[in-house]
């Protein structure tokens, strides 16, 4: 008896070491992808893409084998108010019509210390690309009541909205543009 349980144990506390590699589908209701700029000197603005979709990949024991890609759709903008979030879905920023969604794509992912990472990868907007690094910091990973594993991140990084056609009114209004990301993501239910 002492032999199977003391088996049982050491298989438990060894699985974790032999992980694979694991799927997550974002969580957009636990999601928030929020850019804020410089107005002018006076404010600092903020805009929420809402409603993320995507699918993270990640490898504990192997981060380089870990990714995401991840699409915003622009219909979810929200600048908190109602104006401005016209303004920005149209032809003078986002041109939401013509180009409904941004999406990142990873291409790299390495340790960058304690529960630390570095993302590469491709951001597009308005159907222009660009390489940007995310500096991300593992939040939690856990398992659900049903077993189902969940995992959350945050993230930042900095870019120039003028690389991606979104460069209305620099240098008055700032070009750089602050990226804070914050998310959950679950294994999806098994159909």
């Amino acid at each position: 008896m002492r032999k199977t349980l003391l088996a049982a144990l050491l298989f438990a506390f060894a699985a974790p070491a032999f992980a694979a590699p694991v799927t997550y589908k974002l969580d957009p209701n636990h999601t928030l992808v929020l850019a804020s700029w410089n107005h002018k000197g006076f404010s600092h603005p903020s805009a929420n893409f809402g409603q993320a979709d995507g699918t993270l990949v990640y490898d504990a024991e192997d981060v380089a084998a870990s990714s995401v890609q991840v699409t915003l759709p622009l219909s979810g903008l929200n600048a908190f108010v109602k104006d401005f979030d016209e303004h920005l879905r149209s032809a003078d920023f986002f041109d939401a019509i013509k180009f409904p969604s941004a999406t990142f794509k990873s291409s790299k992912v390495e340790a960058a210390g304690e529960g630390r990472l570095k993302v590469g990868g491709d951001l597009t907007i308005k159907d222009i690309t660009r390489p940007v690094v995310l500096d991300v910091t593992l939040n939690k990973a856990d398992k659900l009541g049903d077993g189902r594993g969940i995992i959350g991140f945050d993230a930042t990084a900095t870019i120039k909205r003028s690389d991606f056609g979104v460069g209305l009114y620099v240098p008055n209004v700032g070009d750089e543009v602050k990226l804070s990301i914050t998310t959950e993501a679950i294994v999806p239910k098994t159909e």
